[in-house]
């Protein structure tokens, strides 16, 4: 048994942080989920720009849209939908196996709408709707705009995946967002049962503070973060409103650690992966952490759902100078910033092709 597989006896999902044309026809995505126990995948605008400016698979798909008369956005929404259905097929028999609890994919929205809640709406039931796939969830930044736009998409019943959350206090106001929206739609008589997780970025915190802590605390933050916040799932989940909905047969919103390839490269490949096994859980790895683990990791102690020492670790670096909840905000706006960054080059590397493909 690999890694990745004794993480899915377990009970945590395993899922893939990226998507290319060129794995969905060489077997790749097919191979990763007979043997590496992969059950999903995430995608974001930085994945698709990397894949469709490092090779040519994309090149036809984009010149016959083109002819057709689409270009930016909406051109790219086509060519990444025809990705994520075909990875959604391959992922359909588990997502029936589990009765839709596992085998999904994920589509982002345009992330200039990070702060219009009501533009966010807008496209989540328009991806939702073009993808014409169960099992694909919409992909909303968990900022304070897009935290009202994920509690009106899950009413109107499309399945989120909430990103772009970096503490305990991003993800209580996106599960308190989430609870509201089933809440209301048992008011309304409607099905309780919409999908959601709660994405939980890592990686950035260490990245964030780098050398600015004493040793021992190198590549600790991101972990305790989790920590911190798994606690406080678990609490949401014992508690009374939480059994209220589950017994109307609500779905528990899941937890999903992502950025848990490390940045650090004196730091062991899987050290997050490793940290952060826990069940009924998920863990988006990129490609090269996934095989990693695969290959020579090992699950050792089980994340404790009180928190374990992740208070104490956090008022260690607390007393180092680290304004835990002020970097939060910085890392959340920059994270945001950041898929704008990569939108804008992801457009342009489209309409370069166009160009130049309809030149040739």
């Amino acid at each position: 048994m690999n890694g990745t597989q004794t993480l899915q006896q377990l009970g945590q999902s395993v899922w893939l942080d990226n998507i290319t044309r060129e794995m969905l026809d060489d077997g790749t995505l097919r191979r990763y989920i007979d043997e590496l126990a992969v059950t999903g995948l995430t995608s974001n605008p930085t994945i698709f720009d990397e894949a469709i400016g490092k090779t040519r698979a994309y090149d036809a798909g984009i010149l016959a849209k083109s002819r057709d008369g689409l270009s930016g956005e909406a051109l790219f929404v086509e060519l990444a939908l025809e990705d994520l259905r075909r990875a959604a097929d391959l992922f359909r028999p588990v997502f029936e196996r589990t009765a839709g609890l596992d085998g999904w994919v994920s589509m982002e929205v345009s992330p200039l709408l990070a702060d219009d809640a009501r533009a966010t709406l807008a496209a989540a039931l328009a991806i939702h709707r073009m993808a014409q796939r169960p099992n694909l969830y919409v992909k909303i930044p968990g900022t304070p705009a897009g935290v009202s736009a994920v509690e009106e998409a899950v009413f109107a019943g499309v399945p989120v995946n909430v990103t772009l959350l970096f503490s305990r206090t991003h993800y209580l106001a996106v599960a308190e967002a989430y609870l509201r929206a089933i809440e209301r739609r048992i008011a309304a008589g409607l099905d309780p049962r919409v999908s959601s997780v709660a994405s939980v970025f890592v990686s950035r915190w260490d990245r964030a503070v780098g050398d600015s802590v004493p040793a021992p605390l190198r590549n600790r933050l991101g972990i305790a973060m989790c920590m911190d916040t798994y606690r406080a799932h678990c609490e949401l989940l014992a508690g009374a409103r939480w059994r209220g909905l589950e017994a109307a047969g609500a779905r528990k919103q899941r937890l999903l650690w992502a950025s848990t390839g490390v940045k650090d490269p004196a730091a062991p490949a899987g050290l997050y992966v490793e940290s952060l096994a826990a069940p009924e859980t998920i863990d988006t790895m990129p490609e090269k952490t996934l095989l990693a683990f695969a290959a020579g990791g090992a699950v050792g102690r089980i994340m404790p759902r009180d928190g374990g020492d992740a208070a104490q670790v956090l008022a260690r670096f607390a007393a180092a100078g680290v304004d835990v909840p002020a970097l939060a905000a910085r890392l959340q706006s920059e994270g945001a910033r950041a898929f704008v960054q990569s939108w804008h080059e992801l457009l342009a590397r489209i309409a370069g092709k166009s160009q130049a493909l309809r030149t040739a």
